[in-house]
């Protein structure tokens, strides 16, 4: 009973074998894998074209397989085909070899430069691999390779692919390959052979040769001929024969009292060191039989001067040190400090002295006191230079980053009106403004400014982001950059204070294409001209109305003077051709709300008024015209008459330029506009603040123009809103009657209500609508707060700008196709991301790297120009065919010798190593220049240099030999079909390889 009840007893097992196991499951989803890419039954392939691997493309797709929980990678590398349209597809021969089997024997593609490296041991143009996954263990035991092999030869048989399959095995970096080729009754396998050292009795053809012969096991006798190609590589390491072309600047000296102008504001460019450390000779037999060569342990006919086919690629040196990209790199470093000025020099010298001096006890008797100081001390300037002189006395010698002397010759460099500055007096000071504006160049590389949004070339914001570029390089690093900026402020201030325009800036409203920091220097020179107007008692130079046309003014283009409704522009304000014949009109003090009228000024405007009557003559008799005085008349119209006094001329007044603006300011207004929401109340409070220079100038024409209406003023300001039509009086006969426009007579329109509340004002009387003390302060302040990184973010344009310059200024004289390319895609990048206020930094990066890249491919051009002589060369030909060879250096992996050993190229890569050679050999510095001038000599036959510079071999033991073997042979039967066989051998210091593709018949065996 104990045993009928134990439920153990009553379980039996029972094995299904219909259930798929893992190793069936891993078959299939190779087999679904390989119809999903449609790699099954044969297709027809055109026999393979000479190159055709290095032209074409290679493209690859790749899927995830598991064998149980071990995870595989399968991928299927091919090259691209090109099916022309119109093709009509060709049906395979039956019993036709398998593409892969052709391509074993074809030799146009042997030795490819860019591929595979299944592609270049087996020269197949497609296949299969199957490897481990990322992160699974290697293959190494022989029982696993030998089920995956039986994996892939039934999945194979199953879809009748006709595609190579193979499977990495053992480490992934033994790149060790097995695999499997099927066709209609043959079948081709893949085997490798991987060793750390050549063994002695295979070092040399004749033993390879052994090898390949006992692995075919060839029936016939004698054995088909075996063709054979060689490929010998060998290196050239030592340069020393040829300097390095480009020397570092000596920038002490270039510092150190000898900086001009055009010297200091260049970029350096070029490698520190050589760009090009290696260059690889290929020397090529490709078709070659047994029997013709002999190659063993004893002789070799293998000599590389007599092989008929040349090809070099070199190797680049990794990352070498550039001048241009290692300013930009340091430059951009500054973007991430987050530290202030005071953080960086220590406690400001200003608050020093005032912690010295401070005394609590005597706070209250500080303000009551009178003072001791002269009236003339107590302005901002002497302040800044008595705190320049404090800051000279608290800051150590040796704290300074930049010694008097370089900082002179940089502020000389950016200032160069300063040594020219007259020693008292600001009357005594030309006007610069227009005398520096920059020179005219090539619009194309001038107006890169406009896409970069930085500063013209030339301009004072350019030379000063040279200046901090290369101090922060050369002097100090992030201190010697804020010594330089607060010299710069202090420089800004004192220009300000003393009516000195700053040099280097164009004349007129701050340019809105440009960076910020152009624009507040602008904006400062804006301030400078009115104060120096106005202090002067002259009127600004016409440099603020340069818009107009012969010097006249117009209004602005904003919306200035318009209603919420008014959605039309405003015309310019007086008629085209008008010139400006007004004298001053700004006379005032610097108060905004007390004006003072000057005497002169007034005399002048009366003579300007009887000038002008005396032109029109005597005036004519008018009981209407109105008594009021006129003032603050610029000239009359010409054509229109006050509509109330027909006799009265209609009078263009003296109006107030409108303020200038930068964009920080232009966005500031526009939020506080946009805050004030779409209400109507909003809307005309809007529109309030944005008549205020229609209100100046309907101030300044009611003065001109006593008993004038608003129908006058709107014909002059807005003649579009002025309709006129031709009507019938009550004698028929046709007059013109004019009256506003609909928007106009709208109630409570904004023109009317300015309209009523303007009072009859000249515009020296009224309000400023610039201050430029207000906004000269304000441009001051936001220059002295700014850190390292927020100036450098604002002058990384410019630096940008000055290095693609340099580099379009390079490329010029080496005429290298595809920098010119990447230097446009540079500037399309770079004009995308430098457009907006704050640019992405990683693609900022992206672009100094591309600016790196371009500069180490024209250091690499000029290495080897300098290497192969170019500049030497006498003969034009000659030159030509080298500097072509040159360029395709650069661009192509590999690149054919013309004419191999002797031609022109040749025989300079030949002297190349002779002297490298020579140079190994030589024992005593003295041996060596001996050596050195006979090679310059260039006399002699081959064989008589030879002999006088003794036995050593012109070429160093060749780096990496590569010998491919190949043949057709019956096999394993007599009777069997002659099948392509192949064997790529490479030998290397340590390295040694064989793959073999051995084909066998299925069918008769």
């Amino acid at each position: 009973m104990a045993a009928d009840s134990d439920p153990e007893s009553e379980v039996f097992e029972i094995t299904d074998f219909t259930t798929a196991s893992e190793w069936e499951r891993f078959v299939s989803k190779v087999e679904e894998v390989l119809n999903n890419w449609k790699l099954i039954g044969s297709s027809v392939h055109k026999p393979l074209e000479k190159g055709e691997y290095n032209s074409g493309t290679w493209e690859e797709k790749t899927e995830e397989i598991s064998f149980a929980d071990y995870k595989f990678t399968i991928t299927h590398h091919y090259l691209k085909k090109e099916s022309p349209d119109g093709e009509e597809k060709e049906e395979p021969e039956e019993d036709a070899f398998p593409a892969a089997m052709q391509d074993l024997l074809c030799m146009n593609n042997d030795f490819p430069p860019r591929a595979h490296c299944l592609v270049r041991w087996y020269g197949v143009r497609e296949f299969v691999i199957i490897s481990p996954g990322a992160n699974n263990d290697a293959i190494i035991s022989e029982s696993k390779c030998n089920l995956l092999l039986s994996s892939i030869s039934i999945a194979l048989g199953n879809t009748g692919s006709q595609v190579p399959l193979f499977v990495q095995i053992q480490q992934k970096w033994r790149r060790m390959y097995a695999g499997e080729c099927q066709g209609p009754g043959v079948r081709t396998d893949f085997e490798m052979v991987h060793l750390r050292k050549v063994p002695n009795q295979y070092s040399h053809l004749s033993g390879l040769l052994d090898i390949f012969k006992s692995k075919i096991g060839c029936p016939l006798t004698p054995i088909p001929p075996v063709n054979i190609a060689i490929r010998f590589t060998y290196i050239l390491q030592d340069w020393q024969q040829y300097s390095w072309p480009q020397q570092p600047p000596d920038f002490d000296a270039l510092l150190g009292g000898e900086v001009g102008g055009v010297e200091f504001g260049k970029l350096p460019f070029g490698a520190c060191e050589d760009p090009i450390s290696e260059l690889h000779l290929a020397t090529t037999w490709p078709h070659l039989t047994e029997g013709i060569v002999v190659d063993n342990d004893v002789y070799s006919d293998l000599d590389p001067v007599q092989a008929p086919h040349w090809s070099v690629r070199v190797r680049k040196a990794d990352n070498p040190q550039c001048l241009l990209g290692d300013f930009l790199s340091e430059f951009f470093k500054l973007c991430c400090r987050k530290e202030s000025t005071e953080e960086i020099l220590g406690r400001s010298p200003l608050e020093e002295e005032g912690k010295e001096n401070a005394d609590i006890s005597q706070a209250l008797s500080k303000l009551t006191e009178p003072t001791t100081v002269p009236i003339h001390k107590l302005s901002v300037s002497s302040m800044v230079h008595s705190a320049r002189k404090r800051m000279r006395r608290h800051r150590h010698v040796e704290e300074s980053p930049l010694s008097n002397e370089v900082l002179n010759s940089i502020l000389l460099y950016l200032f160069p009106d300063a040594a020219e500055k007259p020693s008292n007096g600001a009357e005594e000071k030309p006007c610069t403004s227009n005398a520096n504006r920059p020179p005219e160049k090539e619009p194309e590389n001038y107006n890169l400014y406009n896409q970069f949004k930085s500063s013209p070339a030339d301009s004072l914001t350019y030379k000063l982001s040279l200046c901090l570029c290369m101090v922060n390089f050369y002097h100090g690093g992030v201190k010697g950059v804020v010594q330089l900026w607060q010299e710069f402020v202090l420089e800004m201030r004192y220009r300000w204070e003393n009516n000195y325009l700053v040099p280097g800036l164009a004349s007129g409203p701050p340019d809105l294409r440009c960076c910020l920091l152009h624009q507040k220097l602008q904006m400062l020179n804006c301030c400078i001209e009115r104060k120096k107007a106005r202090d002067n008692g002259k009127r600004p130079s016409s440099s603020d109305s340069s818009a107009g046309s012969a010097g006249e003014r117009k209004v602005s283009g904003s919306d200035n003077g318009k209603a919420a409704q008014n959605s039309s522009g405003i015309v310019d304000r007086r008629e085209r051709g008008e010139a400006n014949q007004g004298k001053s009109w700004e006379s005032w003090s610097d108060s905004e709300e007390e004006f003072f009228e000057c005497l002169s000024d007034t005399e002048e405007l009366k003579e300007n008024a009887q000038d002008n009557e005396k032109k029109e003559g005597p005036p004519k008799e008018n009981k209407d015209a109105p008594r009021t005085k006129a003032e603050g008349r610029l000239h009359p119209h010409g054509k229109l008459t006050l509509l109330h006094y027909i006799q009265e001329p209609l009078y263009i007044p003296v109006t107030q330029e409108p303020a200038p603006m930068t964009e920080d300011l232009l966005e500031e207004q526009s939020e506080v506009l946009a805050k004030l929401g779409t209400s109507a109340e909003g809307a005309h409070l809007r529109a309030r603040m944005q008549s205020a220079c229609l209100l100046s100038d309907m101030e300044s024409f009611k003065a001109a123009n006593p008993g004038c209406c608003l129908e006058d003023f709107v014909r002059w300001y807005s003649p579009r809103d002025y309709v006129e039509e031709e009507v019938l009086d009550e004698k028929g006969n046709t007059i013109t009657k004019g009256e506003l426009s609909a928007r106009m007579k709208i109630p409570g329109n904004m023109w009317a209500e300015a309209w009523e509340t303007a009072k009859p004002a000249p515009a020296r009387r009224q309000k400023r609508l610039f201050d430029d003390t207000r906004e000269a302060e304000k441009v001051l302040h936001y220059l002295a707060v700014q850190k390292p990184a927020d100036l450098t973010r604002h002058l990384l344009p410019c630096i940008i700008h000055a290095a693609i310059l340099k580099e379009k200024e390079e490329e010029s004289t080496e005429d290298i196709a595809s920098v010119r390319k990447v230097i446009s895609q540079i500037i399309s990048n770079a004009s995308k991301i430098l457009r907006y206020p704050n640019p992405d930094y990683k693609k900022l990066e992206e672009i100094i790297n591309q600016i790196m890249a371009v500069e180490t491919i024209i250091a690499r051009a000029r290495s080897l120009k300098a290497k192969f002589g170019i500049n030497k060369c006498e003969n034009i030909d000659e030159k030509e065919d080298l500097e072509k060879f040159v360029n395709s250096l650069l661009e192509e992996p590999e690149v054919s010798v013309v004419g191999a050993g002797r031609g022109p190229a040749g025989s300079i890569i030949h002297n190349l190593f002779v002297t490298a050679q020579r140079l190994a050999e030589s024992t005593d510095e003295a041996a060596l220049m001996t050596l050195m001038d006979e090679e310059s000599v260039k006399s002699g036959s081959q064989e008589e240099r030879r002999q006088n510079l003794g036995a050593v071999s012109d070429f160093p033991p060749p780096a990496g030999r590569e010998i491919i073997l190949r043949t057709a042979v019956p096999r394993p039967a007599p009777y069997s079909k002659p099948l392509p066989q192949r064997m790529f051998c490479v030998l290397m210091k340590e390295d040694f390889r064989l793959a073999g593709a051995f084909s066998s018949d299925t069918s008769f065996f």
